[in-house]
């Protein structure tokens, strides 16, 4: 095998490793992109917008699982799904103190926001 087909393998190894790792990234929610996962978070839409509203059950489900990454909590609650319905990132940050989540993450920075 010519040296320049012996370059062009190993170039091709590479491209293709970089390929299946790029696949397999993971971003702050893992394989789910922080839109998907701010679906999810539907039930939460009256809570994120006014701090009176009660939190229903659902919604506090919903944030135990996402929030078990306060990463990709913080990545939902400022992606463009959730800006596009309309939440106000002052008042959802507050929810997991409202659903009495003991282990949420106090103090946790997200954006210019702080986790009650």
């Amino acid at each position: 095998m010519t040296a320049a087909m012996k370059l062009i393998s190993v170039m091709g190894l590479i491209v293709l490793i970089s390929l299946g790792k790029a696949v397999d990234a993971a971003g702050e929610c893992g394989k789910s992109s922080p839109d998907n996962e701010a679906m999810k978070l539907a039930p939460c839409a009256e809570a994120a917008q006014d701090e009176n509203s009660p939190v229903s059950a659902s919604c506090c489900a919903q944030v135990r699982k996402i929030g078990q990454s306060p990463k990709c909590l913080c990545a939902v609650m400022l992606s463009n799904t959730a800006k596009a319905s309309g939440i106000k990132p002052e008042i959802a940050i507050t929810i997991p103190k409202r659903c009495n989540i003991a282990n949420r993450p106090v103090g946790y920075k997200c954006g210019e926001y702080t986790l009650p």
